[in-house]
């Protein structure tokens, strides 16, 4: 062990990204009676649910028909304070460095920090909205066109119209019909990625949808007022009052330094296998930034691999503990 390091400023989990994943970590870590810290670039927990969407529904967590995901995270923080977890806000990991067996060293732009192991739940990576392909686009940025939506009533009696097939776009429109005055959803293609349910829900709303149409052109005196829409397949195009312009074509997403850290990484997200665990030994992954045969990128899928890493990242430290102490209902608090 490096003799500059005291025991005490040891961690047993080192908990990098304070999404979702990240937090339901760290309170399974507490489950365990293991030490722990979550280190976030951001400057919030939660991640993106914090950040982009906190007026958001999210549909996919059990127990919960629908739940916001600023209410979802309120009870993910409310959830860890049941153990002394440190929180390391608005702190860059820029390294990860493997020193010895069960002692790993994480550098970021602030400070040094020390683990046994380390829990990678940094979400997508560094992220950031695929923006609208038009000249005149960020000249209306902010003032109209809109890439995420932080508070729905801002959009009160406006004209929106949605871009976008995903979740995001079609639980936008359907969570805005009651709120603007009118809802136009435009997709590029025939076809919905959003899941079924919901499209159904959609087709069944007074939301106007208008598929292999696509933004041609914004129009408007300081403020948009106006978009112009064209067919893919005819070229006839379509004018419309537009208020409010919100583009869901998703993110643009990269690994960042997490790229260099010698893990082995795949199209973008971490390779792990049926333990969590990375090509590092003692260095476990959760969250959408995972990747193995059959991964589902939903907020269900990382609380269940959250628990996984902790209890294999567990055994990593102490070979002897149990991989798993049973259901959650049989484990007792101190």
């Amino acid at each position: 062990m490096n003799t500059e390091q005291n025991e005490l400023d040891i961690v047993d989990m080192l908990i990098i990204g304070g999404g979702p994943a990240g937090m339901f970590a760290a309170f399974y870590a507490g489950m365990r009676q293991s030490s722990m810290k979550i280190i976030d670039s951001m400057p919030q927990l939660g991640g993106q649910l914090a950040v982009l969407y906190p007026e958001k529904n999210i549909y996919d967590v059990a127990g919960f028909p629908a739940v916001t995901a600023g209410e979802l995270v309120s009870r993910l923080e409310q959830q860890i304070s049941m153990f002394p977890v440190q929180v390391h806000l608005e702190e860059k990991v820029l390294q990860v460095v493997k020193e010895d067996e069960r002692q790993f060293k994480v550098v970021t732009d602030k400070g040094v920090h020390y683990g046994r192991t380390v829990i990678i739940a940094g979400g997508v990576g560094a992220f950031e909205p695929r923006q609208l392909e038009l000249p005149e686009a960020r000249e209306y940025a902010g003032k109209g066109l809109h890439y995420f939506i932080k508070d729905l009533q801002a959009f009160s009696g406006q004209d929106v119209v949605i871009c976008g097939g995903g979740d995001s776009a079609v639980d936008w429109s359907l969570m805005l019909e009651p709120i603007a005055k009118s809802v136009t959803l435009v997709h590029r293609r025939d076809k919905f990625r959003a899941h079924e349910h919901s499209v159904e829900q959609l087709m069944k709303s007074s939301v106007k949808v208008l598929t292999s149409m696509d933004v041609k052109s914004l129009a408007g005196e300081g403020l948009l007022e106006g978009i112009t829409l064209a067919s893919g397949k005819t070229g006839e195009e379509l004018v419309l009052p537009c208020d409010s312009l919100i583009v869901n074509y998703g993110f643009v997403s990269s690994l960042g330094p997490i790229a260099e850290w010698g893990i082995d990484v795949q199209q973008g997200s971490i390779c792990v296998d049926s333990r969590m665990e990375t090509s590092i030994p003692g260095i476990f992954a959760a969250g959408d930034i995972t990747t193995y045969p059959g991964k589902l990128k939903l907020i269900a899928v990382g609380f269940g691999e959250a628990p996984t890493a902790v209890n294999n990242a567990k055994v990593y430290i102490d070979p002897q503990a149990r991989l798993s102490p049973g259901h959650s209902s049989h484990m007792k608090f101190k």
